[in-house]
């Protein structure tokens, strides 16, 4: 009697599956994938670029700022006073100081809030500034 029972234990504990390999190379590929992603960077306002003949596509971009129609500044889905332009600026970059920065301005902006963007860009030593525009 005492046999049957040990078998039917036995077969028991045989046929479990053990789920924690899988549960770890789940987690791997998650940690992965997280750290491989390229996340987007967005402005947070809609801009209609002004249209060029000679766009060059930017490869890396640590910075992106727009510019709307009314003249205010956005960086990081966030409305900037013109007088913090400048040490936003240097807080992006100096997270990675390899990218480049993009000024986004509408074509109905008006240029002087594009001054205050290239100068502070030029005060934060950035060198590698582009404006967005539109392919013609």
């Amino acid at each position: 009697m005492r046999r049957s029972i040990s078998r039917f234990s036995r077969a028991e504990e045989d046929s479990d599956i053990n789920l924690t390999p899988m549960l770890d190379v789940v987690f791997i590929m998650l940690i992965f994938f997280i750290v491989t992603a390229t996340f987007i960077k967005q402005t947070g306002i809609e801009v209609f670029r002004p249209e060029a003949l000679t766009a060059i596509p930017k490869a890396t971009v640590s910075v992106l700022v727009a510019i709307n129609p009314a003249g205010e500044i956005w960086i990081n889905k966030e409305r900037v006073a013109t007088e913090q332009v400048r040490t936003r600026i240097e807080k992006l970059h100096a997270e990675n100081p390899k990218g480049s920065l993009v000024v986004q301005a509408d074509g109905e902006s008006t240029y002087e809030k594009l001054a205050v963007v290239l100068a502070a860009a030029r005060a934060a030593k950035i060198e590698d500034v582009a404006i967005a525009t539109e392919p013609n």
